[in-house]
C-alpha cells in the first residue's frame, strides 16, 4: 500500500502538476479544501501532510490523524503551526529546508537597491512624464559598492544574501545567537558584531530571523535610534519583528533613510496604514519566497522528507523548537 500524503487544495493547478509529475512511487498525493468534511476522512489514513502554514493545526487536527507521522511546510516560516499540539502528538513538524533561500536573498538585495535608488520615485517620474528636471543632487541616489551590510541572521537565507552582496563589493557583518567560527566567517567574507555595533555601524540593515518569542519586537524604537541617519532596513522575515510604529516614526522624521519591507504585522495590512504615507519606503506583499523556480524544490524537499520517515529515518529541518 501506498503512503497517503495530504495536502490542502489552496495550491493552484499548476503547482499540483509539478508535485504530481515528482511525486515518488510509494506515495499518494491526495488533495481536499481544507475544513471540509472530505479532508477530515482524508486525514484519518494520511501518513503525511503537507501545508503552507496558512492554517494553524490544533490538537482536534493531531487527534482525527492517528497515523500522521509527519507535518511538512513548503514554507520556510513556521510560526503558524501549533508546536506545543505538534509536540503532544509527537509528530514533527519540518520547514522547506531552504527550498526559497535563493529566492528570498535576491529579493533583499532587489529592496536594498530599490531604496538605495528611489525606484519608485524615478519610475513615478517617467510615468507622470517627468523625464527631464529630476534633482538628483537633492533626492540623493546611493550605491552599494563599500557599504557596510549588517545581516541579522545568518542562516541559509542570509548566508545567500552574504554572498550576492560580495558580488556588490560590500563589507558585511551579522549578528546571530548561533556563532560561526572563525574559519567559517573567513570562507564566507564577514565578521561578527553585537546586535547593537551592527545596528550603529551598518549602512543596510538586512533581517533574517524566525519569529519566535525572541525576535518578537527585535526592532523597535531603541534599536531604530542606534541606526545612521543614512540607514536602510530591510524586512523579508516576518512583519512582527519590526515594531512599525516606530518604524514610522524614525522614517517620517528621518532618524533612518528608508526601509524596504517585504513582510507586514498584519497581512494584509490595511489600506490606510500610516507606513504607506511615507516616500521612504518601498513595499512587496510577502512576495520574496514564493517564485515559480523554487516550486519543484519545495516539493521535492517534501517528498524527500516523506520517503525518509517511511524508510524509518529521521526527517531533515524539523525546527528547532521540536528537535
Amino acid at each position: 500500500m501506498p503512503h497517503r500524503v495530504l495536502t490542502p487544495d489552496s495550491h493552484g493547478d499548476e503547482t499540483m502538476k509539478i508535485a504530481h509529475d515528482m511525486l515518488p512511487d510509494g506515495l499518494e498525493l491526495v488533495t481536499a479544501p481544507h475544513g471540509r468534511p472530505e479532508f477530515w476522512n482524508l486525514l484519518k489514513d494520511a501518513d503525511f501532510y503537507i501545508g503552507a502554514g496558512q492554517f494553524k493545526h490544533g490538537p482536534e487536527f493531531y487527534q482525527q490523524a492517528p497515523k500522521l507521522k509527519l507535518v511538512q511546510t513548503l514554507s520556510a516560516g513556521y510560526n503558524t503551526y501549533d508546536l506545543e499540539a505538534a509536540r503532544a502528538a509527537g509528530v514533527p513538524i519540518c520547514n522547506n529546508g531552504g527550498a526559497n533561500a535563493t529566492a528570498v536573498a535576491e529579493h533583499a538585495l532587489l529592496l536594498m537597491l530599490a531604496v538605495s535608488r528611489k525606484l519608485t520615485w524615478v519610475h513615478e517620474g517617467v510615468v507622470s512624464g517627468r523625464w527631464r528636471g529630476n534633482d538628483f543632487n537633492s533626492a540623493k541616489l546611493y550605491e552599494l559598492e563599500d557599504k557596510t551590510l549588517g545581516i541579522v541572521g545568518l542562516g541559509n537565507i542570509g548566508k545567500k544574501v552574504a554572498r550576492r552582496a560580495k558580488a556588490f563589493d560590500m563589507r558585511i557583518q551579522y549578528y546571530d545567537v548561533n556563532r560561526m567560527t572563525t574559519d567559517q566567517e573567513d570562507a564566507l567574507g564577514v565578521r561578527f558584531v553585537l546586535l547593537p555595533e551592527l545596528l550603529k555601524t551598518s549602512d543596510i540593515v538586512s533581517l533574517h530571523v524566525p519569529l519566535d518569542l525572541s525576535t518578537h519586537n527585535l526592532i523597535g524604537e531603541r534599536e531604530l535610534s542606534l541606526m545612521k541617519p543614512t540607514a536602510i532596513l530591510i524586512n523579508t522575515c516576518r512583519g512582527p519583528v519590526v515594531e512599525e510604529k516606530a518604524l514610522y516614526q524614525a522614517l517620517r522624521d528621518e532618524k533612518i533613510m528608508g526601509a524596504g519591507l517585504d513582510v507586514m504585522r498584519e497581512e494584509p495590512p490595511q489600506p490606510d496604514h500610516e507606513l504607506f504615507s511615507l516616500k521612504n519606503a518601498i513595499f512587496s506583499p510577502h512576495s520574496a519566497g514564493p517564485t515559480w523556480d523554487n516550486h519543484p524544490k519545495r516539493w521535492r524537499n517534501a517528498f524527500d522528507n516523506c520517503e525518509r520517515v517511511a524508510r524509518g529515518q529521521k526527517p531533515f529541518w524539523i525546527v528547532p523548537e521540536l528537535r
